[in-house]
């Protein structure tokens, strides 16, 4: 079947069905779907490379994920739901998520040239951003369409969705000085991806509105891997004076910590009260139960799906750029972890 039969089958325009499968937004939603359900059962599918050499558009939305971070163990479950979330939306625009995973042995900013100067994607998410990050700049100078998963300091203008480290970081301090804790450590990461500097500072300011200090040696940086959570493990337990609470930055770190602490028989919530981060990926097996945050990674997905597709339309259309920046809300829920009263010392 080609288009010609496809538009007389639903007795709809050659230019709607075009404009359909192209994810254009003067296509109402209803009609959209019946375009893309037909040809579905139909089997038509537009002829990509011609299209794209036509129009200048490839239909594809790139999400660059570097795995050469301590945090690459942690990404298969955190990102697979962003992906599942993006692609929904994306599917639903008549468009297609592609991933690129950079490798440990290549300069990320090199990497995305390459996906840029070979026209690869028509918009691209950048993930693991740092606190001055160059790819911004490169990007946000190409006037390439794009959203950054991770704030920055870059001067530029440009899009971005982060995650509520502050939030996080006051509930997680208010939580455990409510239970009487006033020696409490944090433990973060041991690179130079920004959202650890956010979350340090402001467990300081928590910390601080709490008549408390957050002392340098009770920030442990450690990579954001079972191994770093150990040793963080390790850390603590060397202590003269050891914290009886500790606020992790990720999951993962609270594996290892676990670890540790059933090596010399601690008990979490017990013995030190614990408090992890997001519910990805590992901390609803964890026994006694973790507290920690809640947050729908689907809906994220779907957000960075649309505000992308908005940017490159823009583009398209070559109307101004309005530029989307969110703070995603994540939920405290108190668990085995840090449900004790602390009353005694370390």
């Amino acid at each position: 079947m080609n288009i010609h039969d496809l538009a007389k089958h639903l007795n709809i325009s050659i230019g709607t069905i075009s404009r359909a499968l192209n994810g254009k937004a003067d296509v109402n939603a209803e009609t959209r779907k019946r375009v893309i359900k037909a040809a579905q059962e139909f089997g038509y599918a537009p002829n990509q490379s011609g299209r794209s050499l036509r129009q200048g558009t490839t239909g594809l939305v790139g999400f660059m994920v570097l795995t050469n971070r301590d945090r690459e163990t942690r990404g298969e479950a955190f990102f697979i739901s962003v992906f599942g979330g993006m692609q929904s939306y994306l599917y639903s625009c008549g468009r297609d998520l592609v991933v690129h995973f950079g490798s440990k042995d290549e300069d990320a900013l090199a990497h995305m040239r390459r996906i840029v100067e070979r026209r690869i994607v028509d918009g691209l998410i950048i993930s693991n951003t740092t606190r001055i990050d160059k790819r911004i700049d490169y990007l946000a100078k190409g006037k390439v369409p794009f959203i950054a998963f991770g704030r920055s300091e870059n001067a530029v203008p440009h899009s971005w969705l982060d995650l509520d480290f502050e939030g996080t970081a006051t509930k997680a301090i208010d939580h455990l000085v409510s239970l009487g804790h006033t020696h409490i450590a944090i433990a973060s990461a041991s690179d130079d991806v920004n959202y650890g500097h956010i979350w340090e500072e402001a467990c300081q300011a928590a910390m601080a509105k709490n008549g408390l200090r957050l002392t340098e040696d009770l920030i442990l940086r450690e990579p954001l891997t079972e191994f770093g959570g150990y040793r963080v493990g390790e850390r603590l337990l060397a202590m003269a004076q050891r914290p009886t609470a500790i606020a992790l930055v990720d999951n993962t770190m609270a594996i290892g910590l676990y670890h540790k602490f059933q090596d010399v028989r601690l008990v979490p919530g017990k013995d030190i009260a614990v408090v992890g981060f997001d519910e990805s990926p590992n901390g609803e097996f964890l026994r006694p139960s973790l507290t920690q945050f809640k947050i729908s990674l689907h809906e994220l997905g779907w957000w960075l799906g649309k505000h992308i597709v908005d940017l490159i339309e823009a583009k398209a259309a070559g109307t101004p750029v309005r530029h989307h920046r969110k703070i995603w809300p994540m939920d405290m829920v108190v668990a085995e972890s840090s449900m004790k009263e602390h009353r005694g010392k370390a």
